[in-house]
Parts: C-alpha cells; sequence; structure tokens
C-alpha cells in the first residue's frame, strides 16, 4: 500500500472494501440474496478446535459451488475471536448474521449446499441457548451478545486483522489524523484525562496522569510501552485484541506518543506463548509503515515514532511494570525499588521517562479520540468510565469473551450473558482479577463491576479474568491453587514473597490433608497481611488475596476442613471417600471398566463395590457412572 497523507486518500482505501463491511455489518437475511460473506472465526481458541480446515474447505468448495451458480460470495473472511468460544468453530454467515455453532470440516459442503446455494439455513448446526435450548438464529439475537456493549471487542467478528484495508473501513487511523492534524499534543492529552479512562491492566490508575507526568519529566527521551504479558490463569482479552484487531493498539500508542512527546521509540511487550498474537502485529507494523502512519514523517507532520515487538518469556512477574522494563533491557525480570517511578527520570526503560498501558487501554484511545471524552463516559459510572473486556471461563455454560460498561452487576454477566452454571449446579463463587483478585461468593452477585465495589468485598477488577466455580468446588483448594501458581512466578527477590508464600502453601496443604489446626488458620491469616504489607512489588502484595477472601467469604469451609476433617466440596482427596449406593447401582460395569487401579469389582447385573485401600479417588467412576450411584463422602 503507498504511503497515505491525506483524508482523502484515507477515505479512497475505506471505500475499496465498502460494500464488503457494510455487508458483514448490517445485512438482512434474504433467501434470495446474491451477495454473501462468510466469517470464519480464526483466533487461537477456535483453530484449536479445527478451525483453520474449516477456513480452508470453505475456500475450496466456495470456488466448486459457486462457479455457475448465480449467488455471488464476496468472500471467505477469517476473522478475529467471534466472543461465544464455548461454540467454537462458529462461523457467521452475511446477510442476516446467521449464527452456526462448533462447525466442523464435514459440515462445510451442507452449508455451501443448503445456505449459500439454495439460501436454506443448517437448522441443526444453529446456536441453541444453554439454559433454555431456544434456537436463535442471528448472532445479535443471543442472549450472549445483546447484553453485552462491545466497544474494544466489536471490530474484532467483522475484520480480516492481516489486512489494515479492513481496519481502515471500519473507521481506522482516523482519530490518528483526527490528533496529529488538528489537535495540539496538550488537546489529546486533555480528551483522555476528560474521558477518565483508568488503566485497564489490574491498578485502575487514570491514564491521562500517567502521560501527564512522563510529558512533564524533563527528558529528551521518552519511551511508550504495551505491556502485553498477559499471564492470569483463564485470561486472554489481550490475546483476543491482538489477534484480532492490532491496529487499534498501534494506533492508541502512536496517539499517545504524540500527546507525550519526545517519544520516539515504542515497545509491545507479548508473551511468547501468543504466537499468533505476535505475528498479526508485526504484520500490522509493517503494513502501518508502509501506509505511513508509523515510521519517520509521520502523516507528514515530521513526527518519527517507531514499534518493536518483544516477546516476553512467559514470566508471571513480568507483568508488573517494572519487571517488564528490565526484561525488554535484557536483564532478569524483577522488580525494581520504586521511586524513582516509570513515568520519573532515572525509573523508566532505560532510564527514560516511560508510559506503560496494557493493551486494553491503548485500544480504547482511538474511540475516545475519534469519538470525544464525553461519548467515551456515557458508559459505566462517574468513577469508572467506559467498558470492560472479561475472559468468563469455567463452571459456565458461554465460556468466552466479554464486554460490558463497568458497573454493571456480576449476576449480569454470569446468568444473562454466560447463561448460568451446566448441569443445574448452583453458582458458589468467581474469582475475579487472577491470582491477585479475590472471590466474590454468591451473597454478592449484584455487586457492580468497578474497581471500588470490587475491592471493598475482596476482590479486583485486574486485568478481567472471570474464573466460574459451582457448588462442586473447594474453596480451600482453590486459594491453594492460586497461592502455589504464584509461588512458582515469584521471582524470589524480596523475602517477604520468596518465604511467607511456601510458608502459606504448606499451611493450606496442611488443611486441605486435614492435618491443621485453628492455631494454623490463624497463622496463615497473620503471615498472608504480612506479605502483602512488605513485599516489594505487586505480586507479593497481592498473592494473598484468594486466600483472605475465601477465609473472609467461606471461613465455614475452612472450619470443616480443619474441626471436622470434612471437605464439604468432596474435593480433598484426605479427607474424602468413594463408595457405590447399592440401591442405585444396577451392575452396568462402566465404573469397573474404567478404573485405574481396579479398585472396583462385582458381578454383573449386581451392584458394585470400591475397595477403599486400592481407590485413588480419582472420579473417574464417579464421571463414567449414568446413574448417579458413586457417592463421595
Amino acid at each position: 500500500m503507498k504511503q497515505i497523507a491525506s483524508e482523502q486518500e484515507l477515505k479512497a482505501v475505506a471505500e475499496k472494501t465498502q460494500s464488503q463491511i457494510d455487508l458483514r455489518k448490517n445485512g438482512k437475511f434474504d433467501k434470495d440474496a446474491k451477495e454473501l460473506v462468510v466469517r470464519v472465526c480464526m483466533e487461537s481458541s477456535c483453530i484449536g478446535s479445527g478451525a483453520t480446515k474449516v477456513y480452508e474447505e470453505f475456500n475450496k468448495l466456495v470456488g466448486e459451488y459457486m462457479g455457475n451458480k448465480p449467488v455471488k460470495v464476496l468472500g471467505v473472511v477469517g476473522t478475529g475471536c467471534h466472543g461465544i468460544c464455548e461454540i467454537g468453530p462458529s462461523v457467521i454467515i452475511n446477510p442476516g448474521n446467521i449464527l452456526y455453532a462448533k462447525v466442523q470440516p464435514k459440515d462445510v459442503k451442507e452449508i455451501v449446499e443448503s445456505h449459500l446455494v439454495k439460501g436454506e439455513i443448517v437448522e441443526r448446526l444453529l446456536y441453541h441457548e444453554p439454559a433454555t435450548g431456544e434456537v436463535k438464529k442471528s448472532f445479535e439475537e443471543t442472549d450472549f451478545f445483546k447484553n453485552q456493549t462491545r466497544k474494544v471487542l466489536g471490530k474484532n467478528a467483522l475484520m480480516d486483522p492481516w489486512k489494515i484495508e479492513d481496519y481502515i473501513t471500519l473507521g481506522g487511523y482516523q482519530a490518528l489524523f483526527k490528533a496529529m492534524k488538528t489537535m495540539t499534543p496538550d488537546e489529546v492529552l486533555s480528551v483522555v484525562k476528560t474521558s477518565n479512562l483508568r488503566g485497564r491492566g489490574g491498578a485502575g490508575f487514570p491514564t491521562g496522569n500517567k502521560w501527564t507526568f512522563v510529558r512533564q519529566a524533563q527528558s529528551d527521551i521518552k519511551y511508550v510501552v504495551c505491556n502485553g504479558d498477559e499471564g492470569d490463569p483463564g485470561a486472554y482479552m489481550n490475546r483476543s485484541v491482538l489477534e484480532g484487531n492490532p491496529h487499534s493498539v498501534i494506533e492508541g500508542m502512536v496517539i499517545g506518543a504524540y500527546a507525550i512527546g519526545n517519544v520516539k521509540q515504542g515497545y509491545a511487550y507479548i508473551r511468547a506463548e501468543y504466537p499468533y498474537a505476535i505475528l498479526k502485529i508485526q504484520e500490522a507494523i509493517k503494513q502501518a509503515k508502509e501506509a505511513g502512519f508509523l515510521g519517520d514523517n509521520i502523516l507528514g507532520t515530521g513526527m518519527n515514532f517507531d514499534i518493536d515487538v518483544f516477546p516476553g518469556a512467559g514470566a508471571f512477574v513480568c507483568g508488573e511494570e517494572t519487571a517488564l522494563l528490565s526484561s525488554i533491557e535484557g536483564k532478569m525480570g524483577r522488580p525494581r525499588q520504586r521511586p524513582p517511578f516509570p513515568a520519573n527520570v532515572g525509573g523508566g526503560l532505560f532510564g527514560y521517562p516511560t508510559t506503560i498501558n496494557n493493551v486494553e487501554t491503548w485500544s480504547n484511545i482511538p474511540e475516545i479520540i475519534l469519538h470525544g471524552a464525553e461519548e467515551f463516559a456515557k458508559y459505566g459510572t462517574e468513577k469508572a468510565t467506559g467498558t470492560k473486556t472479561f475472559s468468563l471461563v469455567g463452571k459456565i455454560n458461554n465460556t468466552g469473551l466479554v464486554e460490558v460498561p463497568m458497573g454493571t452487576p456480576i449476576r449480569k454477566i454470569i446468568y444473562d450473558i454466560g447463561g448460568g452454571i451446566p448441569n443445574g449446579k448452583k453458582f458458589k463463587a468467581v474469582q475475579m482479577g487472577g491470582p491477585s483478585g479475590g472471590v466474590v461468593s454468591a451473597a454478592h452477585l449484584d455487586t457492580p463491576v468497578d474497581y471500588d465495589a470490587l475491592t471493598a468485598i475482596g476482590a479486583i477488577v485486574g486485568s478481567g479474568g472471570m474464573v466460574v466455580m459451582d457448588e462442586d468446588s473447594c474453596m480451600v483448594d482453590v486459594a491453594k491453587f492460586f497461592l502455589g501458581f504464584t509461588k512458582d512466578e515469584s521471582c524470589g527477590k524480596c523475602v517477604p514473597c520468596r518465604e511467607g508464600i511456601p510458608q502459606m502453601v504448606v499451611i493450606l496443604e496442611k488443611i486441605t490433608e486435614g492435618k491443621a489446626t485453628m492455631e494454623d488458620l490463624k497463622k496463615l491469616e497473620s503471615l498472608a497481611m504480612m506479605i502483602k504489607s512488605a513485599s516489594l512489588c505487586a505480586l507479593g502484595q497481592t498473592a494473598p488475596n484468594p486466600v483472605l477472601s475465601t477465609i473472609r467469604h467461606f471461613r465455614d469451609e475452612y472450619e470443616a476442613h480443619i474441626k471436622e476433617k470434612r471437605c464439604p466440596a468432596g474435593v480433598c482427596k484426605a479427607l474424602i471417600q468413594y463408595s457405590i449406593d447399592s440401591e442405585k447401582c444396577i451392575g452396568c460395569g462402566l465404573c469397573a471398566k474404567n478404573c485405574p487401579q481396579n479398585a472396583i469389582t462385582g458381578e454383573k447385573k449386581q451392584a458394585h463395590h470400591i475397595d477403599p485401600e486400592l481407590c485413588i479417588k480419582c472420579g473417574i467412576c464417579k464421571t463414567v457412572c449414568k446413574f448417579n450411584a458413586v457417592k463421595v463422602e
């Protein structure tokens, strides 16, 4: 693509693909439609489910079947994440935004022959609401979609992330033109401040204030950094943006560099476990340079700014900003003592003032500049404006990526969007904010998603991970899992984190084994408070949160483990026993066939028995039993 130096040239590029984009966005289903677009989700999770072969099969068969037909297929588009990851690979066909779920290569021929050629929807592949079983033909009709406000994720399902033209057609780089051609850096900074955008990476620090500190720092060299080191278990919002809409991050970083001033170099720090994200943003950077949005003399303004991609090695602690900076500098990724802060001389990258924002924060910037601070602040609350993305995983019907206005009640996310808990189970808790966050119990389901409200009940917004747990989850075991994760990921630089967290894990192990006393529980809480107050960085300061929040909301479970030597959820192996209900068992033998220890015996059509000496409590027998005859006590 030749360089774009004017809004007229930008408009000309947009017009070339306008018809396809309009059809992807606004098409109405018409049996006699002559133009169609097939959108295949090509995000990592769908690729893992076979989306690549589905995409290839569509391209192959569309060419074969459409040759002599009056129907015209405008294209087969590999898009970013559609959102409902539970039903991947998902396919959306326009006109009509018809949503097909769990599409396999063998299904493609039927879709092409019936839908594309004859205009007849393939009913068996349509999406079914998990709670009601109701069939929903179009994407926007689903409860999952209609209860969201998709500002950051909205373009993902519409564009081919490998093509800058698609991004431009959807309004991309218009904000950059507006900022650099019609606004001063101070005016850009003022708009970001007025929007009250708070960092979406965890702490929720006001973005405009962070930029102002770096702008005011006395230095001829400054940096901007994108933190794409998304390491929370179950979180993949940033990956989705990088894979589905990488140009939004680039545009946001260029605008940020312009507003801050004296910034010639930026870095996108992306964990190496995100290979598709790295490849896509590298290609997007290349295309942005060719178009004149990045590199030397951007848009003819004389501004020089470039972005390099730095793959992170996967250390969770490098999500902490000073550890991330050390990693880019080629040092061990360990947090630094503050002050000086990254925004100050001596505290940032290579000692120069540096602004660090996460992927979602940067991707909000173009929308704020293009449409104004007031439009952005229409969503959310007074203290927490805009929308927030979440990855909804765990014991939930609709796993996937969610975007809602800040202030949305957790209950709405779990039930209206997520479709509730599978298999008729009861909701028990949701872990908010990953290992740095805490659990929210059923009693607090109506808590709004904002920074202050969640902090008040012992959780955090964090980067946006939501791990849902049902009645079969043991909260002591959950706390042990998250604390074990942070123990393994601690850099070991400071004593409270290095020595204190392992001691907390030891106590939790004693509790789950039925060997602890109430004095151990008291010691666990004391250790947690010491580590929070004395650790060097946010990893150690927040690591005890899952323990403290589970004790706060589920203290009775801790006491049951300690006083009664019982795990109420039937999870902790040392405190449970497997047996078979003779009245329910029909002697089918399925449990015995699947037992890895041959611990189950019994005659055909007779009640079976589990030998407790041989049983390793793996739970396979309970999983395969069709008659609910296996008991855990």
